[in-house]
């Protein structure tokens, strides 16, 4: 037995294509669990492995990595409960709202998925949500519904005092939004898989599918469209948009949300016929004009890129009132002068992480391609595991054609997430 045969195991019962997260990472799990059952070569644990379920989970669980927070990417929640608010809830009477989590990993999303929707005011006594995953040690951390401070990023934490209690050092959710979660342990690849057809008002699949070959894709994007009913909205992660976009499914146009919807059949056509494939040219010379407000909510970093003495409180404000009225500009659609002006701070102040990628996103709004890949290699040169730069600049490569460029920096981001996560587990 090889490293290469637990590679392909791997791939055959979950999915994985090793490359995406680098086969040192499965070699690295194996050695771990050949240790751990006493094992002392590949052969012997190969035979305990084809002959244990137990010890089958326990390689899933050592490969498996992760990296997840309360409202991640918070667009995409927004778009949610916009699209589902009250009004919804009225005109639909008797109707409950379903949605999925897959992969719910250590329950964070599907739980964000309750929270967002209370917050908005949707009567979530009508909400299920049923959250899935691969792992059952996940699962049991998200039934018991208590998270350290790893699962709390970013400045806007008024959702924690809202719906959190802090008991014994953790911060633990109550029963009223633990008991509209069922979590289910689960192998998107299984043929009893979720049986059923057009289940979900909201599926959210986010940075799932990069993990995949591109026949594992296809045949997963298929089980989705199995699953979503046909209004219902499907989130994936930015990496995976094109993706979406090439199996059929068309924009929701919400801003920085990444949600699709099946397409709607055209006059005259076989409904029953699968949708066309796009090349990646065709989607290039497709792509939608920028929504008004397609740059609102850009992250920012909570610290200076480089350690630096502190300014004076009032030119703080004002180098900060430069970039929100850059942002600003672009979110009413004013590309051009947005432009403008993240090139003048660019010109007259240190470079900054936020910065160049704010002028990344609008010279991308303005179909200046080349403008934006360089601004985005500028952010990943400050800080090298700016996640959201290496999605973008991704999606450039790849819409250019260099789809080994594009795997490459998808490899990066998943090697910084593992890193990450490296570094919570020795905490």
């Amino acid at each position: 037995m090889t490293p290469d045969g637990f590679q392909q195991w791997l791939k055959h019962t979950m999915g994985l294509d090793a490359a995406s997260i680098g086969p040192g990472v499965v070699e690295r799990a194996v050695q771990r669990r050949m240790s751990a059952s006493d094992r002392a070569d590949l052969t012997a644990y190969w035979h305990l492995l084809r002959a244990s379920q137990l010890e089958q989970q326990e390689l899933i669980e050592a490969v498996v990595v992760p990296e997840t927070w309360f409202f991640r990417d918070s667009q995409a929640f927004a778009a949610l409960s916009h699209h589902y608010d009250p009004l919804w809830a009225a005109g639909h009477p008797g109707e409950r709202l379903r949605a999925l989590s897959l992969p719910c990993s250590s329950g964070e999303e599907p739980y964000t998925v309750v929270m967002a929707l209370l917050d908005a005011g949707f009567p979530i006594d009508r909400l299920d949500v049923d959250a899935v995953d691969i792992s059952e040690r996940a699962l049991s951390k998200a039934r018991h519904g208590a998270y350290g401070n790893n699962s709390f990023r970013g400045r806007e934490l008024g959702f924690r005092d809202r719906h959190f209690q802090l008991e014994d050092g953790a911060w633990r959710l109550p029963a009223s939004i633990r008991s509209r979660v069922r979590f289910i342990q689960g192998n998107v690849l299984d043929i009893a898989f979720l049986p059923g057809e057009a289940l979900y008002d909201a599926i959210f699949c986010r940075n799932l599918l990069i993990y995949f070959d591109a026949q594992t894709q296809v045949r997963t994007v298929e089980i989705l469209r199995r699953l979503l009913r046909p209004q219902g909205l499907l989130f994936v992660g930015p990496s995976e948009a094109s993706l979406m976009l090439a199996e059929g499914f068309v924009s929701a146009q919400f801003p920085m949300a990444f949600a699709f919807r099946k397409a709607p059949p055209k006059p005259g056509l076989d409904i029953t016929a699968p949708a066309p494939r796009k090349t990646v040219a065709a989607i290039a010379a497709a792509r939608p004009a920028p929504s008004p407000r397609a740059l609102s909510a850009v992250p920012r970093p909570t610290a200076p890129v480089r350690p630096a003495p502190p300014p004076p409180q009032l030119a703080h404000a004002v180098d900060e009132s430069l970039l929100d009225r850059a942002q600003a500009l672009a979110d009413n659609g004013r590309f051009t002068e947005a432009a403008t002006a993240c090139e003048a701070y660019l010109q007259t102040h240190s470079a900054s992480a936020r910065a160049l990628y704010l002028s990344g996103l609008i010279h991308g709004a303005l179909g200046r391609d080349s403008a934006a890949e360089d601004h985005f290699r500028k952010v990943l040169y400050l800080e090298p595991c700016h996640e959201e730069a290496l999605m973008h600049l991704a999606l450039l490569l790849e819409t250019r054609g260099d789809a080994a460029g594009a795997r490459v920096l998808r490899l990066r981001a998943q090697r910084c997430r593992s890193a990450a996560a490296g570094r919570q587990e020795s905490q």
